[in-house]
């Protein structure tokens, strides 16, 4: 194609997206750490990032990324089956495990390359997956990729999950596939009752916990510690990119699954290694979680504290009851536009919309954690009101997801 047929192609589009306030940019961030962001060169307090526990920046961590950069370099070099898999790896692996309780755990380069890597390898063309309506995209396009027959059931609806179960005949595998907390609603998924039915199905249980390994349950290890199904769900996805501070994605399973995925997984097999620097990290992360329970406490308490300020002026937030808040005002164009007025007054807060959310459902995606203070709390919410006062004519503006 000419360069002006490739310009008009995608220019058409863009001007689709831009009319429909549907175009994204990408913010510019510095000076970032657990509470505040500089955006654009304004300082701002940052209520939506995934450090849930606020240890990215913790001592501990950047030491040993730091030493790790030392004495192996900046990067593996090469995929895990060819000369990347450093011994960092069976270290973080073995921790992993130990910590999630399973027999062994397997690590990716990210949550969507595990969601992907995991579902294609697991469900073949003689098996079929039944997927909540709500599941993040990455397991979404996991499903779409796998040869597998594909059934959606209604969110967080286990009735219609067992009329669907229950019209499952002949298929080798059954496999059920939720999030512990739902990344853009807060609420969880009701375990208890998925795993009672997977159980009496026979199915594979599969639970993506990215947003609540962490800081939900006991000792961390999700929303199945949280309900108390953890030895019944088959196979656990959490990621090391959110509540612990680093990066990379594990899964932890049975031994036999961990070597199935090694042989099976191409998000795996056809990935260079995570950089030792973060895998590093990763491991006084762990430590961290175990060791400072008060930081799941804060997050979910400081939490309640923001919805509930949020509540008593009048927005609405869904059924979540989590660290995840949706401050949610359907049109696209009031939520653009509510974000860009807190940003004039230093809060930033990312608006979300469709496709990301269906039509009509477009949100501010709230979130605090451990290092917030309450004075910073206060201050968002007397900034979300004058915000929301001002609110007039929709206009169009650009960013978000």
């Amino acid at each position: 194609m000419t360069e002006d047929a490739v310009t008009q192609l995608f220019g058409e589009e863009l001007c689709n997206l831009a009319s429909d306030n549907r175009l994204r940019e990408l913010p510019r961030l510095s000076d970032h750490n657990a509470t505040t962001v500089t955006v654009r060169g304004r300082p701002c307090l940052l209520l939506c990032s995934n450090n849930y526990l606020g240890i990215a920046n913790h001592p501990s961590i950047r030491e040993a990324a730091a030493a790790a950069v030392l004495e192996y370099g900046c990067s593996a070099s090469a995929s895990r089956l060819v000369s990347g898999n450093l011994d960092l790896y069976r270290a973080l692996e073995s921790a992993i495990a130990v910590f999630m309780s399973k027999e062994d755990a397997l690590v990716f380069s990210s949550g969507y390359a595990a969601n992907m890597g995991i579902i294609q390898s697991v469900a073949q063309d003689n098996d079929v997956i039944l997927s909540d309506e709500l599941n993040h995209a990455s397991i979404v396009d996991g499903c779409r990729l796998s040869r597998a027959h594909k059934l959606i059931f209604r969110h967080n609806d286990v009735g219609d999950l067992e009329h669907k179960l229950s019209g499952c005949r002949g298929y080798r595998t059954r496999l059920i596939v939720v999030e512990g907390v739902y990344s853009l609603d807060g609420d969880c998924a009701p375990l208890a009752e998925i795993a009672e039915l997977a159980r009496q199905y026979e199915c594979m249980l599969m639970v993506d916990e990215a947003h609540a390994v962490g800081v939900l349950g006991e000792t961390g290890r999700g929303a199945s510690q949280l309900h108390g199904v953890s030895d019944y769900v088959d196979i656990i996805v959490g990621t090391m990119g959110k509540a612990f501070g680093s990066y990379g994605a594990f899964v932890a399973c049975s031994a036999q699954l961990k070597q199935y995925l090694v042989n099976k997984a191409r998000s795996m097999i056809y990935t260079t290694a995570l950089p030792p620097a973060v895998l590093a990290a990763s491991l006084p992360a762990i430590d961290i979680v175990q060791s400072e329970p008060w930081r799941r406490r804060d997050t979910l308490e400081k939490a309640d504290y923001m919805r509930s300020g949020l509540l008593e002026l009048g927005f609405d937030l869904g059924a979540g009851t989590k660290h995840i808040i949706p401050v949610i005002l359907g049109e696209t164009e009031q939520t653009m536009r509510l974000s860009v007025l807190l940003l004039e007054q230093g809060v930033f807060v990312q608006p979300i919309r469709p496709p990301s959310v269906l039509q009509g459902k477009s949100r501010l995606r709230v979130t605090v954690n451990a290092k917030h203070t309450y004075e910073q709390l206060d201050t968002a919410l007397v900034t979300f009101r004058k915000a929301r006062d001002r609110i007039r004519a929709p206009s169009r503006v650009t960013g978000g997801a």
